[in-house]
């Protein structure tokens, strides 16, 4: 069995692509290695991969590439591939966010059309939620994209609705509700917390601090992930969360204890696009995809500081 992942050198994708290895799997990965974030950091996401016979890596903007070649050999596909980041899609770059989130699921699912694989699972985001009233999140809740990151992730799993409902392409979309773990990437919350902390400095920090976010661990989402290619219904759209929102002035405490330093904190203004809360219902998830995530925030935080310690040579 033959899958393609997209996005295979980032955070998400070089786990869910080790995994696939490890279930037996042929996985052909391919990646883009934008300049959103160091390619250094990519290259030794995709280190142990390319060690692999089963892995072959395709370098090339999704856009530009020959998908038909890849796309017919492939039983399933994982399209993680995407422009990130809501505080960064206003203004001059939206543009790469319409073509990295938009054009390129577009042409991944005209392609599918001839070639139809098993199931196409696409990532989307808990941001297509916005500041939607309903808490916690659910599949039906009213959609308020509250960023233009979310405006292009909602126009792509809108897409890929389309094309299952006027095609029939086996397509399942899953909401990831703020992932964590080792590999997450430098813009991202966790990363730049711990890696404040082992450089001495404050974590700098939007608003109050009273916001919450529904943390999953990137085990948790990879799973799912492979679970929703056996059992997601096609059509079907899943909310993946970890099951228990925090208060981000919470998660102060629990670093101060993992990390065994003191907590620095510097309160900023409040960034646009930024939601207030997400919170994920994932009753439909354990239903039909037996997701139930495993790891607790403590021991996941721990998994994340060794890596940063690890990466950033601290002590």
């Amino acid at each position: 069995m033959k899958c393609l992942v997209t996005g295979a050198a980032g955070f998400i994708g070089s786990h869910l692509c080790e995994s696939l290895l490890n279930s037996g799997f042929y996985v052909i990965g391919i990646d883009s290695l934008t300049d959103y974030y160091s390619k250094e950091i990519k290259k030794k996401n995709l280190a142990s991969l390319l060690k692999k016979q089963q892995f072959k890596f395709v370098r090339g903007d999704i856009n530009r590439l020959d998908l038909k070649k890849f796309i017919k050999q492939s039983d399933y596909i994982f399209h993680l591939a995407a422009q990130a980041g809501v505080r960064t899609s206003w203004g001059n770059n939206f543009s790469s966010y319409t073509q990295n989130n938009i054009d390129s699921t577009q042409k991944i699912l005209e392609t599918c059309k001839k070639y139809k694989p098993k199931k196409i699972i696409y990532a989307s985001s808990s941001s297509v939620y916005g500041n939607t009233p309903d808490l916690p999140m659910k599949e039906t809740s009213r959609l308020v994209p509250y960023s233009p990151y979310g405006v292009t992730k909602l126009a792509a799993e809108n897409l890929c609705s389309l094309y299952h409902e006027n095609y029939g392409l086996p397509v399942v979309s899953l909401r990831y509700f703020t992932v964590y773990g080792p590999r997450q990437r430098p813009d991202m919350a966790f990363h730049k917390f711990l890696k404040a902390i082992g450089e001495n400095k404050p974590i700098e920090i939007y608003g109050t601090g009273d916001q919450t976010r529904d943390f999953t661990y990137v085990d948790d989402i990879v799973n799912a992930n492979i679970s929703a290619a056996e059992k997601g219904k096609p059509g079907e759209i899943y909310n993946l969360g970890g099951g228990d929102p925090q208060k981000l002035s919470d998660i102060f405490p629990l670093l101060n204890k993992i990390c065994q330093r003191k907590v620095k904190i510097k309160k900023t203004e409040i960034q646009k696009g930024d939601v207030r809360h997400t919170y994920a219902s994932i009753f439909k998830a354990q239903k039909d995809l037996s997701y139930h995530p495993q790891m607790k925030l403590q021991e996941g935080l721990e998994r994340e500081w060794s890596w940063i310690k690890n990466i950033y040579s601290f002590k």
